[in-house]
């Protein structure tokens, strides 16, 4: 459907744009930030590179063009594809043989600049897969996707959660019936490290984290509440509806919020709770679920992701990576033996891997496997931002329930 929709939106150029056909090559990768000093970056990187189908191949690391050429010389790249600026970076790959250009873009910056580079990678032809969330604000996450539906180009976001095997497992589990009609969601991510005032130390992580004028609207529920909302609604294929929030900041000084707790309705009149914290001393990256149904329940915990529990009144099974009679997307996201963790960046490069295998598909003119074509895009990205600014509205309201935005 992705190829008929490019096709019918560019006839005519897309011989033309796509006659270097990727059968024989790596997907050639740019990047936008991700440079000296920041942590998300190098996770991309690996990430990318991990299946061998991806390169990266030129980049503008950095707000500052004297980083950004630091940094590229770090990666070992040609100083002529390392640039001051991503601006200067779309212009000039733009123009380049349609055999050395670039044929993606990664966005790696923090959140208030995830959108200026995003519309002009599109604006110039090149698909995109960015960092979440997918915005600064709702308006702009909105903006951003009337344009790159208007562009008919492939989008990615990387909610690198829903890359394991078994949500993979879980997913499928709940689409086939297994739990029968889901009636209840229970997802929390608490974690520990902004427990105290750790931005005012220079901490660079905290910092932007939790500055409002890069951060957005939101601190601990647009940093990690929205992967939460992404995994309740991957999995459960449903939607929220409506919710009714409470969001606090504990830490003196905190300019946003450090932890939250939300009620949720979703679509099929399932009510759900939504937990996230930065202040939940001795927390890790605890992001767990739990989904009960009719006749079942499962829950995954993503610290000890390669085991799904399906519970029911009868007892308890125990899935495992890798092991038994799984689905065949949880097999497909699978990398190494049973017993073997299946880990954070396994999953992220579940993301990259399929991003990539999809937009190869298109390039070559096929239609693109649905097994790949399993990765959260611009819908999603849209969905989370509303979540946030729904939560933040809603903690300030008297109304119990205020609907999403």
């Amino acid at each position: 459907m992705l190829l008929l929709f490019l096709a019918k939106k560019y006839p005519a150029t897309l011989t033309l744009k796509y006659r270097d056909m990727p059968n024989d090559r790596k997907m050639r990768m740019g990047m936008v930030g991700g440079g000296q000093g920041a942590f998300i970056g190098g996770v991309h990187r690996m990430a990318a590179a991990l299946d061998g189908e991806i390169e990266l191949v030129c980049g503008a690391f950095s707000s500052s063009p004297e980083k950004s050429k630091a940094s590229g010389k770090e990666l070992f790249l040609p100083e002529n594809r390392v640039y001051g600026s991503y601006q200067e970076m779309m212009e000039v790959e733009k123009e380049l043989p349609l055999g050395e250009r670039m044929d993606f873009v990664s966005i790696v910056t923090p959140n208030h600049v995830h959108v200026p580079p995003a519309i002009a990678a599109l604006e110039n032809g090149f698909p995109v897969i960015c960092d979440k969330p997918l915005a600064f604000s709702l308006a702009e996450a909105k903006q951003l996707q009337k344009v790159a539906l208007e562009s008919g180009l492939l989008f990615g976001l990387t909610h690198n959660y829903t890359g394991y095997p078994m949500v993979k497992q879980a997913r499928e589990m709940v689409r086939t019936g297994q739990l029968g009609a889901i009636r209840k969601v229970v997802v929390e991510y608490p974690q520990g490290w902004l427990s105290t005032l750790l931005e005012a130390s220079g901490q660079k992580q905290a910092a932007w984290r939790t500055d409002p004028t890069k951060s957005g609207a939101a601190g601990s529920m647009g940093d990690i509440g929205t992967h939460a909302e992404n995994l309740a609604e991957y999995i459960t294929g449903l939607q929220i509806t409506e919710l009714c929030a409470d969001i606090t900041t504990f830490v003196e000084g905190r300019l946003l919020d450090d932890d939250g707790n939300v009620l949720l309705h979703f679509d099929n009149e399932a009510k759900g709770i939504l937990h996230c914290s930065q202040i939940s001393v001795g927390e890790e990256n605890n992001l767990n679920i739990r989904i009960y149904g009719e006749t079942g329940g499962l829950e995954w915990h993503q610290m000890e992701p390669n085991t799904l529990l399906f519970k029911s009144n009868d007892g308890l099974k125990v899935l495992r990576t890798g092991v038994g009679d799984l689905c065949e997307s949880a097999q497909a996201h699978t990398r190494i033996p049973a017993g073997h963790p299946e880990g954070y960046l396994e999953a992220f490069a579940n993301i990259y891997r399929n991003f990539a295998r999809t937009l190869r598909s298109v390039l070559n003119g096929d239609e693109p496997d649905p097994l790949y074509h399993d990765f959260p895009g611009i819908d999603d990205g849209v969905r989370g931002m509303a979540f946030i600014e729904t939560v933040v509205a809603a903690s300030k309201s008297d109304q119990k329930w205020v609907a999403m935005m």
